[in-house]
């Protein structure tokens, strides 16, 4: 016999977890004191948002669902805004919270909120575990539905005097993940005789271009049939921007070329689209392009985005079908000349008397990060320069948060990047965003993590300014004020940089970016 909570735990481990970030709480005490006697490593951070941010990025690069616990009440709430925002960016992340003992459920009692139904609507499943008998499957259903493509969040409430409750019973064992059929033979040869007939053919690669792992095969069928490829923000290095037919992301470029490339397209070939992410009465206004879609899932309905043809299998199956049915160089390039303006706008280094802005310092960024290297952009203006400008090489090193795009999603990201993968991490933020969960560096110095964490500092809600004084001349609301960042991340025991120049800034980004130390750059903006 073992305690639910022991099982849970051992569940935890069938699952490979290594990790769950958390906020301690008396209602998870039974959890805390299992995951101390397990092979499970818990991470208390300082604040539930972050765990779920950490929970979040470690399942968007690793593919296995990353784990954030908190107690019940606030903690559950608090948690709330990381796990909305893994499900709207598809990363798998299983969630647990505590509750109050069961008895006093049924009537108003402290910190007690109906937490179940809170999340119902931001997961793809959640459920209270409500004896423990049933705890082995719970687990199983929760791991096994956040990992299935589209992943996504699910969520378990698990009551203090349940999980203290004793059990006979063991894990549920896990499977190799579901396989989804191959396509078609139909669809298949009715989306190869659409690119062929086509004259401007064009791949829209999205999220799920990433993160099923099949860029490999984008990239072989792009050298073959020279099929130019324009990407989502968190499609990003689906293909090497190195590549001639990369047309960066959809608003690339000066006057937004990339889009205006998109506009021309007559034939779009979305892989792994979400709508959530960019909605295609942008490149789609007329209603006139054939769209090819190829997705995990059935598109959804929406008057822009109704494709002539869908596709839904595995990703990766589905483009060697479509690609075993395409003759030799069947499309053409016929936008490079686009690429090589893109790439050099991007890769322009900075003059002497530029003003340090965003897109002025991305080049130098580059140049210090190998093509392996992760960024972890936070939300803001900067994260709009990062998506158009910030050249990337290899899938799932430019992680953009543009589903939900919550802010403050930097520091705690990164810190799971730092954990999950063997290459250096930056974390881009702008002052509002790193101020959100600043205090997460704690937490990354107690675990000895080296990433970098740059700063761009305005003093002001930057992209709310820009949005309102495109729309009325003026701006209100978004001033800030902050502290001296440099000497705030020193108070930690970080390294920390303000370059007032080009040089000196060039020199922060070489020094600390390979150094495997934990290091800030604040970079002061002009203009």
């Amino acid at each position: 016999m073992q305690s639910a909570s022991d099982l849970l735990v051992a569940c935890l481990e069938a699952e490979s977890v290594d990790r769950v970030f958390g906020v301690p709480g008396e209602e998870i005490e039974d959890v805390l004191f299992s995951l101390r006697d397990s092979e499970i490593r818990f991470v208390p951070t300082r604040h539930e948002q972050g765990a779920a941010f950490m929970a979040d990025v470690h399942g968007r690069l690793t593919g296995e669902a990353g784990v954030c616990c908190s107690t019940l009440g606030p903690g559950a709430t608090n948690l709330m805004t990381g796990v909305a925002d893994a499900q709207l960016d598809k990363s798998p992340v299983v969630a647990i919270t505590g509750q109050g003992g069961r008895e006093r459920l049924h009537k108003e009692s402290h910190q007690a909120l109906d937490v179940v139904d809170i999340f119902e609507p931001i997961v793809a499943w959640n459920t209270q575990i409500t004896d423990s008998e049933i705890v082995s499957e719970s687990v199983r259903k929760a791991f096994k539905l956040a990992e299935y493509e589209k992943p996504g969040a699910t969520h378990l409430e698990f009551p203090e005097d349940v999980a203290a409750e004793t059990v006979d019973a063991a894990p549920i064992e896990t499977r190799d993940p579901v396989r989804r059929p191959d396509p078609d033979d139909e669809s298949a040869a009715r989306a190869a005789q659409l690119i062929e007939s086509a004259e401007r053919p064009i791949v829209l690669a999205g999220n799920g271009a990433v993160r099923t792992r099949t860029s490999e095969t984008i990239r072989t069928i792009v050298d073959r049939v020279d099929i130019p490829v324009v990407e989502t923000y968190m499609g990003k290095g689906a293909i090497s921007d190195r590549e001639q037919a990369s047309l960066m992301t959809l608003d690339s470029g000066p006057e937004e070329e990339a889009a205006r490339a998109i506009e021309r397209a007559d034939c779009v070939v979305a892989v792994g689209y979400d709508i959530a992410e960019h909605d295609p009465e942008g490149w789609n206004p007329t209603l006139e392009k054939t769209i090819v879609h190829v997705d995990y899932e059935p598109a959804e309905v929406y008057r822009h985005y109704n494709p002539d043809v869908e596709i839904v299998a595995d990703v990766g199956a589905a483009l060697t079908a479509i690609d075993d049915r395409l003759a030799d160089e069947a499309c053409s390039l016929w936008c490079d000349d686009l690429h090589d303006r893109l790439l050099e706008a991007v890769t322009e280094l900075p003059a002497e008397d530029d003003p340090i802005t965003v897109r002025n310092a991305l080049p130098l960024l580059r140049e210090a990060m190998d093509d392996s290297d992760v960024l972890v952009s936070d939300v803001g203006s900067h994260k709009m320069a990062i998506a158009q400008t910030f050249p990337t090489y290899e899938p799932n090193t430019c992680v953009i948060s543009n589903g939900l795009a919550s802010m403050g999603i930097a520091v705690p990201g990164a810190l799971a990047a730092d954990l999950a993968i063997d290459a250096n991490v930056v974390a881009a933020t702008g002052d509002g965003g790193f101020m959100m969960n600043a205090a997460e560096l704690e937490t990354a110095r107690r675990l000895d993590c080296g990433f970098t964490t740059v700063v761009f500092n305005d003093d002001d809600y930057g992209l709310i300014s820009e949005k309102q004084t495109e729309h009325r001349g003026e701006h209100t609301g978004t001033e800030l004020t902050n502290p001296d960042l440099v000497s705030f991340a020193e108070s930690f025991g970080i390294e920390a940089y303000r370059p007032g120049d080009w040089g000196a800034l060039e020199a922060a980004f070489e020094g600390a970016i390979p150094s495997h130390e934990p290091a800030l750059i604040e970079v002061r903006l002009e203009g």
